[in-house]
């Protein structure tokens, strides 16, 4: 029998089955998925195939065991934090990565959202922004993520500026959601849980507030966890991410996911151009043009130059 896998607490796993039936399974033996050195071999939203457990006296409760994990069409991954030389797969099989995006407490950087932007391009997902709580924002703040969603628009990234309390916003979302498999990610605290509730109020997934000390969001996800909506597909919740790390991205492929320096990059003198300091860069004069974003060629420079991680970033 196939299912697909909706959580992971790292030793088991419940797997969906006909749409209706969920069955608690282990793992068999260790898996080795195309030579990834993963913490988690198995992710949550795997299709996977299971055996059924026929022993009734096994001192283990569980109704299947996972003896084969099908192909993935793709994933998204972040580092381990307790094995710098391991990845932790966040999810598989995704149609659409959403990132939440707000403007303080806490404030998302713009450098954190092109390392977002730049792990989907890399794991072929298409990836897209929530801007969170417009209704708390006052003028100055509206001009600002009105200015940032256009930078990404350029681009040619989709953003949705909403408000988990407005009725019209979640009925538009609901739409883009449904009949698809969509993550839903970002810092601790941005409204991810409260907003998934308003989308599906009988998950009652627990909420925080924010840390009055460091207006940062409190942990309230602990384990990803895919759900099926009531209006068709799924939604991925996953733990908050304090910080995001680039892993498994060569220096000479790192512009290949940042779209509009890959598509310049075919017009500079030399092919091997890492855009640093080359002469005749078209990407280093399309910045000073103002035609790719400051900011975005700041982030770029930032992974090329080896900073694992970006927390914060002067926009």
């Amino acid at each position: 029998m196939k299912g697909t896998v909706i959580k992971s607490t790292g030793s088991w796993y419940e797997v969906l089955v006909d749409d209706k039936t969920t069955l608690l399974c282990r793992m068999k033996g260790i898996f080795r998925i195309k030579g990834l050195k993963a913490t988690n071999p198995i992710a949550v939203g795997d299709r996977v195939s299971i055996t059924f457990v026929e022993d009734e006296d096994t001192k283990e409760k569980h109704d299947g065991v996972i003896t084969e994990v099908l192909e993935r069409k793709n994933y998204l991954i972040r580092k381990s934090k307790n094995l710098s030389k391991q990845i932790h797969i966040i999810a598989a099989n995704v149609d659409y990565a959403y990132l939440l995006v707000t403007l303080a407490a806490p404030k998302t950087s713009l450098g954190f959202i092109d390392r977002f932007l730049a792990t989907c391009e890399a794991y072929s997902i298409k990836a897209n922004l929530i801007f969170n709580k417009k209704d708390i924002y006052d003028v100055a703040d509206l001009k600002e993520v009105e200015r940032i969603r256009q930078l990404y628009k350029r681009i040619g990234y989709d953003s949705h500026f909403i408000s988990a309390h407005n009725k019209r916003d979640v009925s538009d979302l609901k739409a883009l959601l449904k009949d698809k498999v969509n993550l839903f990610t970002g810092h601790s605290g941005v409204g991810k849980s409260t907003l998934i509730n308003t989308l599906q109020p009988e998950l009652e997934l627990k909420t925080a507030e924010i840390s009055g000390t460091h207006l940062k969001g409190m942990h309230t996800t602990t384990f990803a966890e895919m759900h099926p909506l009531k209006f068709g597909g799924f939604i991925i919740d996953t733990p908050g991410i304090k910080e995001l790390s680039i892993v498994e991205m060569e220096k000479h492929e790192i512009s290949h996911y940042y779209p509009e320096i890959f598509k310049l990059s075919s017009k500079c003198k030399y092919g091997s151009c890492l855009h640093i300091n080359e002469p005749e860069c078209a990407v280093i004069q399309a910045v000073e043009n103002g035609v790719i974003a400051e900011s975005r060629y700041a982030s770029y420079l930032s992974i090329i130059s080896g900073e694992e991680t970006v927390k914060e970033y002067n926009d």
